[in-house]
């Protein structure tokens, strides 16, 4: 097939391109920013565009498909250009969708964690030797790229995000993929500029039960209560519901934790965290679900060290250690800040959070980040006025940021990357934990001690 993306540069969108040139398809695409790791990785695969920018002119006829990009705008001249010809257009997980059709489909969703249990359940197939096809949100140790696509393969294991799937298609991605095994961690409005109610939100994940395979599998967190409402209301008996929890668990002395299950089992990981032992319980009852057994999945995990950015360890001394993450929604925030808290209870810990998200920097959504940030012992909120300039949003102060967040003398505001770059460079400190927490890269500031 010859296949042309429209904003080949983002993240998936660029993996995607990858595994179809792998797999022999004739890929070009166009993009208006390419950074970095995509640059590099589209280079070396020859298909990184030969100058930034929107050529109209190499969308004709001939071309079988183009796949659509989130990054594009409905005016992008390559897009009224295909729709001009008659080209097919597809969004991202349109395409994915097509190239799985005949799979048994896993799909991990909800608010938080689903990039942490999507990387786990294809960790556990990965050591049964059990080959899938997949999509997952970040760059896994042990695998190429974040996207795969054999037709041999029977198995597709996606990442379900409900984000909007293209400029022209308004539908979040996930109602694409029509599993008939699913998983679900929760809910906890998000997408602010798309979902502008906690109402309008939830709905997306009503809707999304509805289109499930029939006789799917529903694992689902019962501890939140936004998921048990929409459990609770579906009207589809066809759907099989499998409940779990958070475990007990305990941290090592080496660095591991003891995670005890209600069958009677214990096992070790090397993840630390409440909120990584509750990812932990869901992909297992996951993995049981769709054939994995918990011996299988346990020895799996003894080694799984995490996806890339998801409390990623950057640096490790006898006294200082120093975490990345890429948490950035205010459930996620508590989470991930609770868990690093009850780790390491005995030391200083300081989080360094920068909005960057449309909603994190939508003067409506930010008061939903109060005390979101209350376990951590010293309290960074960072953001870059050039950020806001650039997604076109009013101007933020940080006497307003600072209420939102629950004002409190822990808490200090930066809007500098100066003054960042002065912070995150003092932070080597003894018996003390950074943690920095974006979806973004802090403007590019790097702390001296990584250097």
């Amino acid at each position: 097939m010859r296949i042309h993306f429209i904003a080949i540069g983002g993240s998936a969108m660029h993996n995607l391109a990858l595994a179809l040139a792998d797999a022999g398809h004739q890929v070009s695409g166009s993009d208006d920013q390419i950074l970095e790791p995509s640059r590099s990785r589209l280079r070396e695969a020859g298909l990184l565009p030969r100058s930034e920018g929107w050529h109209p002119e190499q969308i004709n006829e001939n071309l079988d498909c183009v796949i659509l990009g989130m990054h594009a705008r409905q005016d992008n001249p390559e897009l009224l250009q295909a729709q001009r010809v008659g080209v097919k257009i597809q969004s991202y997980p349109e395409f994915l969708f097509s190239a799985v059709e005949k799979d048994r489909r896993i799909v991990v969703g909800g608010s938080h964690g689903k990039t942490t249990i999507t990387s786990m359940l294809l960790h556990a197939f990965k050591a049964i030797k059990s080959p899938v096809n997949f999509m997952v949100g970040a760059q896994l140790e042990g695998f190429d790229r974040m996207v795969h696509l054999d037709p041999r393969v029977q198995t597709a294991v996606f990442e379900g995000d409900e984000y909007l799937s293209s400029p022209i298609d308004r539908r979040p991605k996930f109602f694409w993929y029509q599993a008939h095994f699913t998983l679900l961690t929760g809910i906890a409005w998000d997408h602010i500029n798309v979902f502008p109610t906690e109402e309008d939100y939830i709905k997306q994940f009503d809707t999304y039960l509805e289109t499930l395979a029939p006789n799917a599998s529903v694992v689902w967190c019962e501890e939140d209560p936004h998921l048990a409402a929409v459990i609770r209301r579906t009207k589809r008996s066809d759907l099989t519901f499998i409940p779990y929890n958070t475990p007990v668990s305990a941290l090592e002395t080496d660095g591991t934790s003891m995670v005890s299950w209600a069958d009677g089992k214990t096992s070790r990981t090397p993840l630390i965290g409440t909120h990584n032992m509750q990812n932990l319980a869901g992909a297992r009852a996951l993995a049981a679900t769709v054939g994995i057994s918990a011996s299988d999945f346990d020895s799996a995990m003894i080694n799984f060290t995490g996806a890339a950015r998801r409390l990623e360890l950057l640096l490790e001394t006898q006294n200082f250690i120093a975490f990345r993450d890429f948490a950035h929604a205010p459930s996620k925030l508590r989470a991930t800040t609770a868990g690093v808290k009850d780790a390491f209870p005995n030391r200083h810990l300081t989080a360094v959070f920068e909005l960057h998200t449309f909603s994190s920097l939508n003067r409506a959504f930010l008061p939903t980040y109060r005390k979101a940030l209350e376990r951590a012992d010293e309290q960074i909120v960072y953001y870059d006025p050039e950020v806001l300039k650039h997604k076109k949003l009013p101007e933020l102060d940080s006497a307003f940021i600072a209420e939102c967040f629950g004002n409190s003398n822990r808490l200090r505001i930066i809007d500098s990357k100066a003054d960042l770059q002065v912070f995150l460079d003092a932070q080597q400190k003894a018996d003390s934990v950074l943690l920095m927490m974006s979806s973004g890269w802090f403007s590019k500031v790097t702390p001296s001690w990584l250097d």
